[in-house]
């Protein structure tokens, strides 16, 4: 047995959980070592617990990692020893990621095992058996290149990675360069970090490049590295993004980045039809369909061109539909890019093995250490809920126990108060619920932007924040996904989609894009929510996407305002225009 070492913050135990001692001085370090090959599932004050899983094993292994190196970490940060079945268990599931390999031969594709036991294992799955071909040998089969991602699907649920070295078809060549500077004059440069994940992604054209997902955190620059990505492939490409502000704002990127022209890129939305060399389009109008039973109108869009790169913005956000049709298009390079790779529909394996693996995973500490992105603090206010709420909501159903706690009238005075602590800063608040929303607009006469804000009137209040025209705005979850607000200081979240992690890390990113030096780049993150509800218990889901990250969320009890504050009567902060 190894020994131990009693300051150490690891705790291994043999269900494959690691339990990390906050208060460790090794904490942060270990932290950053565990978060590469484990998943954080909960993050209470003292004791964070990570756990295990063959994904996150197969991510880690994708990205580069060996199962020697997870072990060396483990052992590293281990406080006592390691039973036994989890180095067995990280060496045994490190090792799949590579024994199933996908290969071109011909005009067709072939299935490789590195062993005979998993070759008579698949040829035995009955899920899997659709898929395969013609035996070729003891340990090689032949595979219809339309099944290509229909196989891939069906051996991952059988914790069956496949490494895919089939390779691509070559789409149309575009000819596109990254511009040595902007639209405005300015010089422009890649940051080291953003080269680095574009040529980790193309890996120089070969096979061992060409799909996966590059993991960083909001303002980090996702969208020069998709550029960066397609200036390496120089192919006809097709974009999809979340919605129609981000499709703009990726056409803005493209021209002021690139060699790329206006007649270059075209716009494939509810508006505009115009398919060009780099086309961008929109997740929702590629699931619009006029019924539920009907056809999707759009998704015929994969194929009309012969793309030579496709790259899924926000990737966690791809939604099911659109798997069924990546699975028929394995041939073409596929990049997703992503602040986090959770799911709320539990669908990562699905991300794995259709879109790829995690090829790039930048820490959101270490961008934070390195100035480019602010340094974020964490709070999280908790007020109670008013007398006169609390016997309907004991009486409430759970949803509607949600909503009454998200929607608690004394959180006004709450963001009154941050407001006046704020007074010059750039402030978002963020909700859910548009009621709340709305009457948070009349409260502090200040621009709201929602899904039925027409989009021109969204871009001007857009653009009138970033010239600091206005310096508080109010939004509801549309401006959770790929919005640009660089000056965006202060975020003051006042509802949320239940414990949505993923929510969690785009609105923090809202804050994160770097301000300047110093004292000066630093972002404030506030969620006010009402103690002992519905809400409260799922802020806690949510707060473990920011420990997870290396941020520390502070905690503050407030009690009840004045009668006059918790209706909404304090004095008023207005819209305030600098």
């Amino acid at each position: 047995m190894e020994g131990f070492n009693p300051t150490n913050p690891l705790i291994a135990q043999a269900d494959l959980s690691i339990l990390l001692e906050v208060n460790s001085p090794r904490y942060a370090d270990a932290r950053d070592h565990v978060a590469r090959f484990a998943e954080l599932v909960k993050s209470p004050e003292h004791i964070h617990t990570y756990q295990i899983s063959p994904l996150s094993l197969w991510n880690a292994a994708a990205s580069g990692m060996t199962a020697e190196e997870i072990v060396e970490a483990i052992r590293e940060f281990a406080r006592y020893p390691v039973p036994e079945n989890v180095f067995i268990e990280i060496r045994e599931q490190v090792s799949r990621y590579g024994r199933l390999r996908l290969l071109k031969e011909g005009e067709g594709l072939v299935l490789e095992s590195a062993d005979e036991e998993t070759m008579e294992r698949i040829l035995r799955t009955r899920k899997v058996q659709p898929f395969l071909g013609e035996r070729l040998g003891d340990r090689r089969i032949a595979v219809d290149p339309n099944n290509r991602g229909l196989l891939k699907q069906a051996l991952i649920k059988e914790k069956l990675p496949v490494e895919d070295l089939a390779g691509y078809v070559e789409g149309e060549a575009l000819e596109v360069e990254i511009a040595e500077e902007t639209s405005n004059g300015k010089d422009f440069h890649l940051r080291e970090y953003q080269s680095d994940a574009a040529n980790i992604f193309y890996a120089a054209g070969g096979v061992k490049g060409g799909s996966g997902v590059l993991v960083l955190p909001c303002g980090a620059g996702k969208t020069v590295i998709g550029i960066a990505t397609l200036a390496r492939v120089k192919q006809k490409t097709l974009i999809l993004t979340t919605n129609i502000t981000a499709l703009r704002q990726w056409i803005d990127e493209l021209i002021d980045k690139t060699t790329l022209t206006a007649e270059d890129i075209g716009e494939y939305s509810g508006e505009k039809k115009d398919i060009r060399p780099v086309t961008v389009s929109t997740y929702q109008l590629l699931t619009y369909r006029k019924s539920k039973s009907g056809e999707f109108a759009h998704m015929d869009l994969f194929n009309h061109e012969n793309w030579g790169l496709i790259i899924y913005d926000e990737v966690h956000m791809l939604p099911a539909p659109v798997f069924r049709t990546v699975a028929n298009i394995q041939a073409r390079r596929r990049l997703g890019l992503t602040a986090t790779l959770v799911r709320e529909d539990g669908c990562e394996d699905d991300v794995f093995s259709l879109i790829g693996p995690k090829k790039f995973d930048m820490p959101w500490k270490q961008l934070e250490t390195q100035g480019w992105i602010a340094t974020a603090h964490c709070i999280e206010i908790r007020i109670p809920l008013p007398s006169a709420i609390k016997v309907e909501y004991a009486v409430a159903d759970q949803r509607e126990q949600f909503r009454m706690a998200s929607e608690n009238p004394a959180k006004i005075a709450v963001i009154h108060r941050l407001i006046e602590r704020h007074r010059g800063d750039n402030i978002m608040i963020i909700g859910q619920y548009l009621d709340q929303l709305d009457k948070l607009a009349e409260e502090f006469k200040a621009p709201i932007i929602t899904g039925k804000t027409p989009n021109k009137e969204r871009e001007d209040i857009y653009r009138r924040f970033k010239t600091k025209e206005i310096k508080l705005i109010i939004v509801s979850k549309v401006a959770n996904f790929a919005i640009d607000l660089p000056d965006a200081n202060v975020a003051i979240q006042v509802s949320g989609t239940y414990g949505s992690r993923q929510e969690e890390a785009q609105r923090l990113g809202r804050v994160l894009r770097p301000k300047g030096q110093g004292i000066e780049n630093v972002a404030h993150f506030y969620s006010i929510v009402s103690r002992g509800t519905k809400e409260q218990e799922f802020a806690m889901n949510r707060q473990m996407f920011l420990t997870q990250q290396g941020y520390s969320y502070k905690i503050e009890f407030e009690e009840l305002p004045e009668k006059d504050e918790v209706s909404g009567q304090g004095s008023p902060a207005g819209g305030r225009k600098s």
